[in-house]
């Protein structure tokens, strides 16, 4: 058995200290937040982008401290606003991760992409490059019946909620289903961008997106076992966040609270069953 633990859009923000007590609401909620995130029982931990709000040294450096806090594997997804405020090899270079990336494991594949468009401030939509795409091709071929798990920030076009709105998915003009379809056993995909919790079942995937922590305090537990890939929600209550979320809210540029990021009960946890070689 394979964990996974989830962290949606998190945008870790630099901050205006003259405002009285906004520096300590900072603090307090995102230290309680990644605390929580790194206590989760799990192999890999993973942020679905936007882990900061605008890419900047500052934020970058100081939300990879609080990460190091913790000997834990941590994989970041470029997200768009992670590449805001300078280029993507810089960030990379900051944070030690890789743009786009396989993890072939026992249990299943894990792919990790990178769909964030490199200080674009107008169009924050998502896009993969022609060599990308020929190399997730090969990644979803190579798969074969192996669970295959596919990690973005940006949702595949009229998949989840959000993803039909303008520049709120990887390109419509992207045939993503080409790839997508070329699987020959289970698929998910996992996305943020949106800020809306969201789980639709189309063509033989899943897809699973989560909201903004800073909207929806919490994370998504994967459990890949042998009968079943089990995707589970873990709310953040403690008052230290909630309580401090709207302070934030109030101070912050570049991010709006989303009021129905949560969505139904049916948009926070699934059960996908495997398909064993004895039932091919």
């Amino acid at each position: 058995m394979m964990k996974l633990a989830l962290l949606g859009d998190l945008h870790y923000h630099e901050i205006d200290r003259s405002i009285p007590g906004l520096e300590e609401a900072r603090t307090a909620f995102y230290h309680h937040v990644l605390e929580q995130f790194l206590n989760l029982d799990a192999d890999l931990y993973i942020s679905l982008g936007d882990l900061t709000n605008y890419g900047l040294t500052s934020e970058l450096q100081e939300v990879y401290a609080l990460l190091k806090r913790q000997d834990k594997r941590f994989i970041h997804v470029l997200g768009n606003h992670d590449l805001y405020g300078q280029t993507r090899s810089e960030v990379l270079r900051i944070t030690g991760q890789q743009r786009y990336h396989v993890l072939d494991t026992e249990e299943a594949m894990l792919v990790f992409l990178d769909t964030a468009k490199e200080m674009d401030f107008e169009d924050w939509g998502g896009w993969l490059d022609f060599e990308q795409l020929e190399w997730l091709e090969s990644r979803v071929i190579s798969s074969n019946e192996k669970p295959l798990l596919v990690f973005g920030h940006h949702p595949i076009y009229r998949t989840t909620k959000g993803s039909v709105r303008e520049k709120g998915s990887i390109h419509p003009n992207i045939d993503m289903w080409s790839i997508l379809n070329q699987n020959k056993g289970i698929g998910i995909y996992f996305n943020g961008h949106t800020h809306m919790d969201s789980i639709v079942q189309q063509q033989d995937w899943s897809f699973v997106q989560m909201s903004a922590c800073l909207d929806q305090p919490g994370f998504r537990l994967v459990d890949i076992g042998n009968e079943a890939i089990r995707i589970t929600a873990v709310d953040v209550t403690s008052p230290v966040v909630m309580d401090h979320a709207p302070v934030l809210h109030k101070h912050m540029k570049h991010f709006s609270p989303t009021p129905d990021a949560r969505g139904g009960e049916e948009d926070r946890e699934l059960v996908v069953e495997l398909i064993s070689a004895a039932q091919l």
